[in-house]
C-alpha cells in the first residue's frame, strides 16, 4: 500500500461537498460550516466523555446510532452547551434545516457546535445561513469548511491523503479545530473525516475508536475537557473500492495517519504555546502505568511552564512521576531531554543541565522516562503553558 498526502481537506474523497460562511454568531468571521456527501454515507462517531454534554452532542449521539448519514452542519463562536430545553430544539432545528435545505432525510444529519458555554444560540440566523450555504457548497469547499469550525484557532486545521492498494485507490480527507480545552478524555476537539471506502459501519467504528486512541486521546493543552468535544467519520464507498484485506488495513494506517497529523497541529495551535513536547514514558510495569505517568507530566502545570521557561528542571518531571500512580523506583530512573540524558540512577547530572537547555530551547523535542522496572510504554504530547494562554482565556468573553 501507499499513502501520499494531497490537497483538499475534507472535500478530497470523491462525492464529497463543503463550504463554509459568516452568519452573524461571530463578528465578521466564518461561524458556520456544511459538508455533504452526495449519496448515503456510513458513519461512526466518538463523543465526549465530560458528564455534561452538550445539545449538539446528544443530538449526533443519537443520530449516529443508525450508522448512516448525509451531511454534518456545524457552528462555532457558540458551544450551545448548557442552554437546556431550548438548546436542544435549537440543535433539532439546525438538523431539520440542513436537511430540508439539502432535500435529505433528517435522520442523515449531524451537528456540532463549539464556542462560548451558556449562551443561547441566534437560531434564526442560523436558518439563514444555512439555506444560502447548502447552495454553495462545493468540491472546493474543504478549506473554508476547516476556517468556518475555528474558535480561537490561530490556523485552519485539514489535510488529506491517497491511499492506493492492490485492490484500487481510495482517498481520506480531514479537518478539526481546538487550541485550547484539550485534554485526552476522548476525542478533545471537533474533527472531521471522510473518505470514499467502502466500508460498513461496525468495522468503520472500530478503526476510528483506534485511531483516536492514538492520536486525539495523547494530545494535552491545558487539562479541561469540553462538553462539545466530537469526532466524526463518513465513508461513502464512491471509489468503488472495498474496505477489506489490504484496503482495510490502509484505511487504518492512513486514519492513524491523518487523526495524528490533525492531533499534532491542535498542539502546535495550543492557545498562546510556543513548545511541542513529546512525553515518552519506557520501562513501566506496564503499558496501563506507563500511560497514567505520562498523562500526569503531560498536565502537570509546573511541568508546562518549566518547558516555557525552556528550564532543565528535572525535579518536576520526578515529582509528576511520583503523584502519578505508577510504580516508581527513583534510583532505577533515567531522564533524557532530547538527546542529553540528565538523570541516572535517581540522579541528576548536573554538566548536563546547559546541553538540556539548548535542545529546550526548540519549537518540538522529546522527554524521554526510563522507569527500568518493566516493558510498559506510553508517549503523550503536550506543549508549554505561557503568559498568552492566561491572556487568551481571561479575555474569551470580553
Amino acid at each position: 500500500m501507499e499513502l501520499e498526502k494531497i490537497d483538499g481537506g475534507v472535500t478530497a474523497p470523491k462525492g464529497f461537498l463543503a463550504g463554509g460562511m459568516a452568519c452573524g454568531i461571530k463578528k465578521d468571521l466564518p461561524d458556520l460550516g456544511l459538508l455533504s456527501s452526495t449519496k448515503e454515507a456510513r458513519a461512526a462517531g466518538v463523543f465526549t466523555t465530560n458528564l455534561v454534554k452538550a445539545a449538539p452532542v446528544l443530538v449526533s449521539s443519537q443520530q449516529i446510532i443508525r450508522g448512516k448519514a448525509r451531511a454534518i452542519i456545524a457552528n462555532s463562536g457558540n458551544a450551545n452547551a448548557c442552554t437546556g430545553e431550548e438548546g436542544l430544539k435549537d440543535a433539532w432545528t439546525m438538523v431539520e434545516s440542513t436537511a430540508k435545505a439539502l432535500e435529505v432525510p433528517p435522520e442523515e444529519v449531524l451537528v456540532c457546535s463549539t464556542g462560548v458555554i451558556g449562551e443561547p444560540l441566534p437560531i434564526e440566523a442560523i436558518q439563514k445561513g444555512i439555506e444560502s450555504l447548502a447552495a454553495n457548497i462545493s468540491p472546493q469547499g474543504g478549506e473554508t469548511f476547516a476556517r468556518a469550525i475555528m474558535t480561537t484557532d490561530s490556523f485552519p486545521k485539514s489535510t488529506a491523503l491517497e491511499v492506493t492498494t492492490s485492490q484500487g485507490t481510495f482517498r481520506m480527507g480531514g479537518a478539526a479545530k481546538g487550541a485550547g480545552m484539550i485534554h485526552p478524555s476522548m476525542a478533545t476537539m471537533l474533527a472531521f473525516i471522510t473518505t470514499d471506502l467502502e466500508i460498513e459501519a461496525p468495522a468503520l467504528r472500530e478503526a476510528l475508536k483506534k485511531a483516536v486512541d492514538l492520536s486525539f486521546n495523547r494530545i494535552s493543552v491545558d487539562g479541561d475537557t469540553s462538553t462539545n468535544d466530537t469526532v466524526l467519520i463518513l465513508a461513502n464507498g464512491s471509489s468503488g473500492v472495498k474496505g477489506q484485506g489490504e484496503a482495510l488495513q490502509a484505511l487504518k494506517e492512513g486514519l492513524k495517519k491523518i487523526c495524528q497529523e490533525l492531533a499534532h497541529m491542535i498542539v502546535r495551535d495550543g492557545e498562546g504555546a510556543t513548545k511541542v513536547v513529546k512525553i515518552l514514558v519506557k520501562g513501566a510495569p506496564s503499558d496501563r502505568e506507563a500511560e497514567m505517568a505520562a498523562r500526569r507530566m503531560a498536565n502537570s502545570l509546573l511541568v508546562k511552564t518549566a518547558l516555557h521557561g525552556e528550564d532543565p528542571n528535572w525535579g518536576r518531571l520526578a515529582a509528576a512521576l511520583g503523584s502519578s500512580g505508577c510504580r516508581v523506583e527513583p534510583e532505577r530512573l533515567q531522564i533524557w531531554i532530547g538527546e542529553v540524558q540528565i538523570v541516572k540512577g535517581g540522579m541528576g547530572l548536573p554538566q548536563a543541565e546547559d546541553p538540556a537547555h539548548q535542545v529546550m530551547r526548540k519549537r518540538e523535542y522529546t522527554i524521554t522516562l526510563d522507569l527500568g522496572l518493566g516493558p510498559g510504554e506510553y508517549w503523550m504530547w503536550t506543549c508549554d503553558l505561557t503568559y498568552e494562554y492566561v491572556r487568551i482565556n481571561a479575555e474569551y468573553r470580553s
